[in-house]
Order: C-alpha cells, then sequence, then structure tokens
C-alpha cells in the first residue's frame, strides 16, 4: 500500500511539472496586480532583464494520498480576526458575521455530506507572533482551511504558521500588496489590495481631477507604511511626488502638529490613510484650521464610524473601495438582506468578502473532500476559482493568487457614500504576463 501511494504522488508531481499553466488554467494576459503599463517602474526607459510572479508556486510535498476520518460529527473550519482587544474590533466582527453566515446557510443545505460544519473562532489581538499560536490551536483542532485576518502582521505571521501546519488559509480583508508576494502556496486572498486601491487614488487625484501638490497624513502602522507605497511610487511616475509626509499614532486624537506642517507647503489637495476613526478626526481638524483643500482618504473611511465622526465635513470626500453594496450582482441583494435579518446591520466590505472566501471553501470542500492538500489544491487551481462571481463580483486571482478583481471610487455625498467605477477599471493587459513591478 505505501509504494502504490509513493508512485500516485510520484506521477501527480510530475504531471504538475509539465503541465504547468494548462494545469493551473489562468489567463495567460493576466498582469501581476493588474499594473497598468503607464505605472510600471522605468518602463517608459526599458524593460526589466527578469520579470517576477510569472507562474503560480506549486506544492509538491505528501498528503494528497491520505483518508478522510471516519465518524466525523462536524467538519471544522477555523476563523481569525480582531474581535477584541484592537482598534479595528468592529471590522472583525463584519468579517466574522458575513462567514457565520456562509456556514449556516450551507448547513441548512445539508453541510458536507450530511455533516455540519462548525466554525472554530479565534481572536488575534494584532501582537506580533500571537497569531502564530492561533494557527497552531486551529491544527489540534483539526480544522481543514481557515479563514482570516485584517491586521498586515497577524496576516504576514499566520501565514507563516499555516506552512508548516500544512492548513489552507484565505484571506479575506489585509490589503497588503506584499501578502501573497510571500510566494506561500498555502494562501489565495480573496480581496484587491492596496496596490489597486493605490492605481485608482493616484489615477484619479492626478489624471482625473488635476491635482499637482498633494500632501499625505498616515497611520505610523503597517496598514500605512505599506499601503501607502503604491499610491506613492504611482505619484512618482506621474511627475507628482508627495510633498510632504505626515503620519500619526493609532488612538490619536490631536494632529495640529501635522496640519500646521502640511498648511506650510500649501498643497492643493490632502490623502488621509488610517483607520475609520482617526482619519475622521483628522478631517474635522483639517477644516477647523481653515483648510479648504479637497481631501481623499483609504479604503477603511468606508465606514458608519467616519461618516458619524466627521459629519457635514465628510460631504465631498473620496476614496477606494472593494465593494460596492450598489451593483447589480447576482446574489447580492438577497444576501445584504439575510445578513440584515441576521445581525441587524449593513454588510461592509469585510462582511461581504468573507461570505465569498468562507463559500470557496465549502465549495472546495464539497469538490476535494475532507484532505487539506487537496483543499488548497483547488482553492488555487485557477480553473475552479477563475473569474468566480462571488457577491462582491468577480474573484479573479493573478498567479500570485492575489485577487485582482475592482476597485471602486466612493464619494460621500448627502452623507452616504456613493460608488462609481475607478479610473484603473479595464486597463488593457497585454504579453508581460503577470509582471512583477
Amino acid at each position: 500500500m505505501i509504494k502504490r501511494n509513493f508512485w500516485v504522488l510520484v506521477i501527480f508531481t510530475l504531471i504538475v511539472m509539465f503541465q504547468g499553466n494548462e494545469l493551473i488554467g489562468q489567463e495567460k494576459d493576466l498582469k501581476y496586480g493588474k499594473t497598468p503599463d503607464k505605472f510600471a517602474p522605468y518602463n517608459n526607459f526599458r524593460k526589466a532583464y527578469k520579470y517576477h510572479f510569472l507562474e503560480p508556486v506549486q506544492f509538491y510535498g505528501a498528503g494528497r494520498e491520505k483518508l478522510p476520518p471516519k465518524d466525523l460529527k462536524e467538519v471544522r473550519l477555523g476563523f481569525l480576526g480582531p474581535l477584541e482587544g484592537s482598534a479595528i474590533v468592529s471590522l472583525g466582527e463584519q468579517m466574522l458575521n458575513g462567514t457565520i453566515l456562509a456556514i449556516e446557510e450551507a448547513n441548512n443545505k445539508g453541510g458536507y455530506a450530511g455533516i455540519p460544519f462548525k466554525l472554530m473562532v479565534h481572536n488575534d489581538v494584532g501582537l506580533w507572533g500571537a497569531a502564530a499560536n492561533e494557527v497552531v490551536k486551529m491544527n489540534d483542532e483539526k480544522v481543514w482551511a481557515w479563514l482570516g485576518s485584517i491586521d498586515g502582521i497577524v496576516s504576514h505571521v499566520a501565514l507563516r504558521a499555516t506552512l508548516k501546519m500544512e492548513i489552507m488559509m484565505v484571506n479575506t480583508g489585509d490589503p497588503d500588496p506584499t501578502f501573497t508576494e510571500t510566494n506561500i502556496p498555502w494562501t489565495i486572498r480573496v480581496i484587491s489590495d492596496d496596490r489597486q486601491s493605490g492605481y485608482a487614488l493616484a489615477s484619479y487625484i492626478f489624471e482625473k481631477m488635476k491635482h499637482e501638490r498633494v500632501a499625505v497624513i498616515r497611520t505610523n502602522t503597517r496598514y500605512g507604511r505599506v499601503g501607502i507605497m503604491e499610491y506613492s511610487g504611482v505619484a512618482v511616475r506621474l511627475g507628482h511626488p508627495m510633498m510632504i509626509e505626515e503620519r500619526f499614532d493609532t488612538g490619536e486624537i490631536d494632529f495640529k502638529m501635522q496640519l500646521e506642517s502640511i498648511k506650510k507647503v500649501s498643497p492643493d489637495a490632502i490623502l488621509i490613510w488610517g483607520n475609520a476613526k482617526e482619519s475622521a478626526l483628522i478631517l474635522k481638524q483639517i477644516r477647523k484650521l481653515g483648510m479648504k483643500q479637497p481631501v481623499y482618504g483609504s479604503d477603511r473611511m468606508v465606514s458608519p464610524e467616519f461618516l458619524r465622526i466627521a459629519g457635514q465635513d465628510a460631504e465631498g470626500i473620496v476614496t477606494t473601495c472593494q465593494y460596492n453594496p450598489d451593483a447589480d450582482i447576482p446574489g447580492l441583494k438577497a444576501f445584504q438582506a439575510n445578513y440584515f435579518k441576521r445581525f441587524g446591520l449593513e454588510p461592509d466590505v469585510f462582511a461581504s468578502h468573507a461570505y465569498d472566501g468562507m463559500n470557496m471553501i465549502i465549495k472546495a470542500i464539497s469538490k476535494a473532500g475532507l484532505n487539506r492538500v487537496l483543499i488548497r489544491d483547488v482553492l488555487t487551481d485557477l480553473k475552479t476559482f477563475q473569474n468566480y462571481q462571488g457577491i462582491t463580483g468577480k474573484i479573479i486571482l493573478d498567479r500570485s493568487w492575489n485577487d485582482i478583481g475592482e476597485i471602486w471610487m466612493a464619494k460621500v455625498q448627502n452623507g452616504k457614500f456613493k460608488y462609481s467605477a475607478s479610473p484603473t477599471i479595464g486597463t488593457k493587459r497585454h504579453s508581460n504576463t503577470n509582471t512583477k513591478y
């Protein structure tokens, strides 16, 4: 029996090696990160001599031969998110709600071959290293795959633990552009990242609105540091480097020093990159100082908390969002109605992508059965999930398994966010497939 399983594994590995892209099933013209040519470094001067992320990283290890356990009473799935002790608990709660709704609907349809799914919930507190312990706990709980998280530090640490435990991770909340660049073949991301947000913001600010002198104030966290990188690079390539970059800490409430520095350089627009609460307070203090410049923001501004704190000052603010709640997408209205009925609030971007991500896990299990490696194979096989239609829209993965689905512009009008297509949607894709810029 052992000898037979050995040769089965050898044959499978050879098939993966020799079929390459055909096995992956990915469209050959998808560019890495959906990067427009005009935003590629040095693209106007010469092509790079080496490109990265042209091919997905495969897992050639053992495990596919393992048989599912017998007499299971439940199929356990994991969740990791900020539920207490974090500044983004409200986002984590929404992500958990979306996950719960997907599992409840699956169980109402019979679960997995009549066995109910059970969610094993774990809290992340944003502490370096703590997430690894939670992944180890999920391994002890014998989860088959897990969903999470939002914080960039947590996600990066958890990713390395999930590699060691060999449990598939579906990330639906961390927009860190570097997350899938780790080349770890045990994760996919089901939410567009800050690379796409940065491209969209830069296009809107400099090409549509014709601003030239833009100041930036950002959170002094990984979300701010890594998130602003792609916007900053594009601003430079368009000939408009940041006039000034000020920073603030989570929980800070007085931003007078940073804003006085910004006021001195006389920008014609200001970009805020941070969580909803601090962003709203900064906006109010900008207006209190008599600064009348247009203000733009990062995706976490799209929040009831931001609108509540900012009040009338929020009017006209433009940011990006990875979700359009007003879109004409199959299943979206039903999801929103069911979510409101179940939890008593409107689903946000984290709830919606978690719902899609957990449904992808459930679909993979129904196809692969109860085998961690085979579940991984299905979730990373882009024949199965190429152009997967979720309630957030089509989920399109590039060859780093990074979602390059649509980014939307969100503008506050009459106290509510109104959504429109971003300037970079529909960018022409061509021969330098999945190029790393």
